[in-house]
């Protein structure tokens, strides 16, 4: 603001860009002119920050395609295991078979069939197959598919009387209902 000889009671005129002529106040005029050295350092983090969040989604889609891969394999193998350990018994399976069309011994048919239907129980309880036992046990609903109910006696109510289809645990987790008739 320029000097006025005027006396201090009288009306004064301020002009509000008269800090631009004055050096080191350009910053109004220019504002890009002036480089602050803490904008270009705030410039540089936001660059790093930027190429980290771009390489980190980067990183995270890329991850995302890989579990969903390896998660593919897992189901499409998942039975593998047991498949495996399954063909001896079909191999066991088709020598029955061809026996039992070769022979007319009953009872050599009979004892190669319960050989192999051996082999096959021995097989699933080695990978943690294990049959439920409901015969005379007491209905219970967490373990049980009431298929029907019949009249069976008064020491038999609430009872399974008959077991039409097993149940059956693996590795101590009920994977089928048994399916029973139960007294009442």
């Amino acid at each position: 603001m320029e000097p006025t000889n005027k006396p201090l009671g009288e009306e004064q005129t301020m002009d509000i860009n008269a800090d631009a002529d004055i050096p080191g106040h350009t910053h109004l005029n220019n504002p890009g002119s002036a480089e602050d050295p803490d904008s270009e350092k705030l410039r540089q983090e936001l660059e790093e920050q930027k190429d980290k969040y771009i390489r980190l989604f980067a990183e995270f889609d890329n991850y995302k395609r890989r579990t969903s891969r390896e998660r593919l394999d897992i189901i499409q193998t998942a039975g593998k295991e047991i498949i495996q350990s399954l063909l001896d018994v079909l191999d066991d399976c088709d020598r029955a078979e061809n026996q039992m069309n070769n022979s007319s011994d009953l009872e050599q048919v009979r004892n190669g069939n319960r050989l192999v239907f051996n082999k096959l129980r021995q097989t699933l309880q080695q990978k943690g197959l294990t049959a439920m036992d409901s015969m005379g046990e007491d209905f219970d609903v967490e373990k049980h598919e009431a298929i029907t109910d019949i009249e069976a006696g008064p020491d038999k109510k609430g009872k399974v009387v008959d077991v039409l289809e097993k149940g059956y645990y693996l590795n101590d987790k009920i994977i089928r209902f048994a399916k029973v008739v139960v007294g009442k």
